[in-house]
């Protein structure tokens, strides 16, 4: 049985299979995307315990992603979790006040990664 649903939003394939293998090895079922839009459409449709967000997307970016999803009825509840390269001093504050639950710099750490995955989950937030 699953600990739980994913969707990755990433854009990069070696990243993607990185995440993936980690997640599925942790018994967790995952969703993913390369795809902003879709990621959307897919947080709606299948309801994901938790969304890894890349920032950066071709076409629609994370932070745009994270405040559609914020703003609907139906996704507006979601723990979002940024996937991003930034990791200079700020920026986990500047994630959270953009409406991210939390945020994982890359490149992870795979079991700092996988931690931290099941404490968003079990509801520790990065904001304490």
């Amino acid at each position: 049985m699953s600990k739980g649903r994913i969707l990755i939003v990433e854009d990069n394939p070696v990243n993607m299979e990185l995440f993936m293998d980690i997640l599925s090895a942790g018994g967790y079922e995952c969703i993913h995307t390369v795809d902003g839009e879709e990621a959307i459409g897919i947080a709606n449709r299948e309801q994901p315990d938790l969304i890894l967000l890349d920032i950066q997307l071709p076409g629609m970016d994370g932070i745009t992603v994270g405040r559609i999803l914020r703003s609907q009825e139906n996704t507006k509840n979601m723990k979002i979790i940024a996937l991003t390269a930034y990791a200079m001093k700020g920026d986990k504050e500047m994630f959270l006040e953009k409406g991210f639950d939390g945020y994982i710099s890359k490149p992870i750490k795979m079991k700092d990664f996988l931690g931290a995955v099941e404490d968003f989950l079990a509801g520790k937030s990065q904001q304490e």
